[in-house]
């Protein structure tokens, strides 16, 4: 018992079975409340006993399970001491928050934290750790990302066990809005299926697309597949979590290509379904959703938490679809706006169809400050520019524009984007690059053939308010565009170029390749003034000597051409590059270098190297002057004492490579100098004039780990080293074999690559047949793009084929391939998202109105190749330029008799060896007649 003069205390006699490694042979310790403050936890942890002199009357105090132990009926109450079984750490925690000292929380530590305060009742500990838990899963909590989901779920199952409601109900609003972070942990699939309902049915559910909804969904089901057989068996449906998903919004690509799910796939093709008859319709007006349904399927999910929007690939998204997404909700629910709204979209149609833009009055916009990054690439029925006034309104902090294949986009709507988003840094209007590129193909002739209705007016520097004088007299800042892409846009003009250069001073990146309008005067201008530049892609344009000077240029010269000028007071633009795409830089603080097709020798190369220790990427593919060494001094050439040997050595010595293109000089011994900097290397090809051997290709996996992108052209492979990159390349997204010799058989192709999105097949399968390409569905189940050239065995069959075993490809090349095209096209187009088909020497079977035909099957084509040897009458028809019809570029060639494989009539029989090609821009339809340079 207890002595009168030791009333005050108690000695807690705490066990620790897994003490740390003890620093003394002792087998306890004793401590004191009274030294709290200095207690060293390591230390005490490091003991099998703990014994803790504590004052009672605290203790009684402020805990619920000492006021019942030592002042109850329980015999501890008389005795001077009492035994814990508790784990000691957290115990010693209870004990410092019952004597007020301070306590730090982690995601780890809350939950035996709060269990330790629940057991013995303390109170002041419980609400501290509500506390916490509220502010850190808070939207405004002190950290985005403290909690880890597996410490979440954790917490979760903990708040159901004790019956603590407020912990599930957090818990779940933290992953609704944090979704898109956890859906890329490991752990997702270990999600409780009761928690992925709640974060499915919370108003906060934050994702960047549908799509990414549908995929987060896909994963957990995999991983829980079993759960999904006991759903069934007790009559629920795990599936049901489907109906959360707004399949309306998904991309065409995706639900096509998850057509193929043995479980899901009648949600995928009710997607499809949805999409084709929004797609189909005219925007909202002509369908009855209006009055009978609940407009919530066809809005798009944004939260307040929104940061990023991704609609890219669906053609059913319209001006109408986004702002129907902007309104309030009550639009939606209310039936005398629903019937108002009606007539409103009706007005918005006819906007759209005329490129108007939105007045601001006319709707209620809801802002949603938070998004930053937008994405509505390949969606062929959103006008931009009629939509502009809706993003700025609704999105005012919108930093990142991707708006790429956007054939209605036209470049007055610059302007009007740059201006009315003031706080956007990157734009990207990327168009397919143009097959007229001057250095590939000579013109036969060319002719305007329809004229768009849709304005063809240019970008107007001088006109108020574009001036830039009139615009700081107004008070409006200055565009602060940084990063710029119009690559591919063959409607750019000199004049677009001097706008840029006047408005986008601060621009850093700018990609204009295969801007075939523009000039070398045109972009010499720019380059005088954008000095800010440190990155420029202009590859396929008219980059010549003027552009030269002006890049090397320290000073800039408004009266005229500038003088090239090495000071060390005045650096030029090209100082301060850091990726150069053209063909050569004096930079030193390149990334990236493109010398493709051009007569650089190695030698200047590694001069390049030398001083540019920083370069990622590196092109030089098609330099047939690799091996030469320059000496000539005469007339200013270039003179260098390296070799092309010395350039791999400097490579490897200084650079950490993500990508590499080489072909003449390439070999096994500049693969060994390269090992240094290939290690992290992800995508690598070789083309002609390279050559790697076998026992380097075998290694390639050893050496080259990262690899996602493989390119061959001409080199020696076989089964072996063919099985070996399908093996052991996990992360292998990209295969191209072109052209290769060696023995190759289906063996290669008998091992499983999910992963695998993108393959190539040119000249190195003649052997192929239909049951062939039947296993090469199972094997690459997730292709993509799909390019085969001489598999002479397929036959028609193979459109089934290949439609049912890859119905999501978005890209098919199918060249020289027996008779796949000799009895027409049919199910080869049930490849709904197809964005690109070529079909060469496959069978003349090809319907005369394939092109208008293949145009109306399918809503994400841009790019149609054909050739009229597979015409069945001997000619295609030419659809006219309107909104039907979205291709920008179809190409009709006639073949070259020697590879013709089919006895043609003599009246069928090509003349020529030409290309007409028709390409559509935001302006008109030209018809060109092209031969390609030899």
């Amino acid at each position: 018992m207890a002595s009168s003069s030791d009333d005050d205390f108690v000695i807690l006699i705490c066990s620790n079975p897994n003490p740390i490694e003890a620093k003394t042979p002792h087998e306890e310790i004793h401590i004191s409340t009274t030294d709290i403050l200095s207690w060293d936890l390591p230390t005490i942890l490091s003991y099998p006993t703990v014994k803790v002199h504590a004052c009672r009357n605290r203790l009684i105090e402020k805990s619920s399970y000492f006021q019942g132990l030592l002042c109850g009926s329980f015999s501890e109450s008389c005795l001077d001491s009492t035994s814990i079984q508790w784990n000691l750490e957290i115990f010693v925690h209870v004990l410092k928050c019952i004597y007020g000292c301070p306590l730090h929380f982690t995601s780890k530590n809350f939950v035996p934290l709060f269990e330790g305060a629940l057991y013995f009742g303390v109170e002041t500990l419980i609400s501290k750790c509500k506390t916490w838990f509220s502010e850190v899963s808070s939207p405004k909590g002190s950290g985005s990302l403290q909690i880890e989901l597996d410490d979440l779920i954790h917490i979760w199952i903990f708040g159901l066990e004790f019956a603590n409601e407020f912990l599930p109900e957090l818990c779940a609003g933290y992953l609704a809005r944090n979704f898109m972070w956890a859906m890329t942990s490991k752990v997702f699939g270990d999600v409780p299926y009761n928690l992925l309902l709640s974060c499915l049915d919370h108003p906060y559910l934050t994702v960047d697309s549908e799509m990414h909804l549908s995929e987060a969904l896909l994963v957990w089901l995999n991983a829980n597949s079993k759960q999904l057989e006991n759903f069934s068996r007790t009559g629920e449906n795990c599936r049901g979590i489907f109906r959360h998903v707004r399949i309306g919004l998904l991309p065409l690509w995706f639900a096509a290509g998850k057509r193929s799910s043995c479980y899901f796939s009648k949600v995928f093709e009710e997607s499809i379904d949805l999409i084709y008859r929004l797609v189909d319709a005219p925007p909202i007006t002509s369908m009855n959703v209006l009055e009978h349904a609940d407009l919530h399927h066809l809005k798009i999910r944004l939260t307040e938490y929104s940061k990023k929007v991704n609609l890219a690939g669906c053609p059913q998204i319209t001006l109408a679809t986004l702002l129907l997404s902007v309104l309030p909700l009550s639009y939606s629910m209310d039936p005398t706006l629903r019937k108002s709204i009606k007539q409103i979209l009706i007005s918005l149609e006819r906007r759209e169809r005329d490129q108007s833009p939105i007045p601001q009055g006319l709707l209620p916009m809801l802002s949603f400050e938070a998004v930053q990054e937008i994405d509505i690439s390949k969606c062929p029925r959103l006008h931009l520019e009629a939509a502009i006034t809706c993003i700025s309104k609704s999105f005012p902090s919108l930093r990142t524009l991707k708006a790429a294949y956007l054939l209605n986009f036209k470049t007055t709507a610059l302007h009007q984007l740059v201006h009315k988003c003031p706080l956007l840094r990157e734009v990207d209007l990327t168009m397919d690059i143009s097959p007229l590129i001057p250095a590939q193909v000579s013109v036969v002739s060319s002719s305007l053939a329809i004229t768009s209705p849709l304005s063809n007016k240019s970008l107007s520097v001088g006109d108020d308010p574009a001036d830039v004088m009139s615009l700081k007299k107004s008070g409006l800042s200055l565009p602060n565009i940084t990063k710029l892409t119009l690559e591919g846009r063959s409607d750019i003009c000199d004049l677009d170029l001097q706008y840029i250069s006047k408005f986008c001073s601060s621009l850093h990146e700018l990609n204009i390749q295969g801007c075939i309008s523009v000039t070398d005067v045109g972009i010499s201008n720019l380059l005088r003034k954008c000095m800010k530049l440190h990155s420029i892609v202009v590859c396929d344009t008219s980059f010549g000597v003027n552009s030269v000077l002006s890049l090397c240029s320290g000073v800039t010269n408004h009266g005229g051409f500038p003088v090239a000028h090495f000071g060390r007071k005045h650096k030029s633009l090209a100082f301060s590059l850091q990726k150069l795409h053209m063909g050569g830089c004096k930079g030193f603080s390149l990334e990236m270098l493109d010398v493709s097709n051009t007569m650089v020798s190695g030698a200047a190369l590694a001069q390049i190297v030398h001083g540019n220790p920083g370069l990622k990427h590196l092109r030089a593919r098609g330099c047939r002057n690799m091996l030469q060494q320059e000496t000539n001094t005469s007339e200013g050439e270039f003179s260098s004492s390296y070799t092309c040997k010395e350039l791999y050595l400097e490579l490897g010595k200084k650079c950490k490579l993500e990508e590499v293109a080489l072909g003449w000089g390439f070999s096994c011994f500049s693969v060994e100098a390269l090992q240094p900097a290939i290690k992290s290397l992800r995508s690598i090809t070789v083309g002609l004039g390279g050559s790697l051997g076998e026992d380097v290709l075998q290694q390639l996996s050893a050496t080259c780990p990262m690899l996602e992108s493989l390119i061959l052209h001409f080199q020696v492979v076989s089964d072996t080293v063919v099985t070996n990159m399908m093996t052991s390349l996990r992360n292998l997204r990209v295969l191209a074999l072109c052209y290769c010799f060696g023995d190759i058989s289906m063996l290669s192709f008998n091992f499983s690559t999910p992963n695998l999105r993108k393959l190539r097949l040119e000249r190195v399968t003649p052997w192929m047949t239909n049951n062939d390409l039947i296993i090469l569905t199972q094997t690459c189940a997730n292709l993509v793009e799909l390019s085969l050239l001489g598999c002479k065995l397929l036959g028609s069959d193979s459109q089934q084929i290949i439609s049912h075993g890859w119905p999501g490809l978005t890209s098919i090349h199918l060249e020289e391939c027996g008779k796949v095209t000799e009895n027409g096209i049919s199910s080869l187009l049930d490849c709904t998202a197809l964005e690109d088909l070529l079909l060469h020497h496959n069978g003349p079977g090809i319907q005369k109105n394939f092109i208008f035909y293949a145009a109306s099957k399918l809503p994400m084509l841009r790019k149609l190749s054909l050739d009229l040897c597979d015409a069945r009458e001997g000619d295609f028809d030419i659809p006219d330029c309107d909104d039907k019809c979205l291709v920008s570029t179809v190409k009709i060639a006639r073949c070259k008799p020697r590879r013709c494989n089919f006895s043609l009539p003599a009246h069928r029989r090509p003349v020529h060896e030409e290309t007409l090609v028709l390409i559509r821009n935001s302006k008109n339809l030209y018809r060109t007649v092209v031969k390609e340079r030899l």
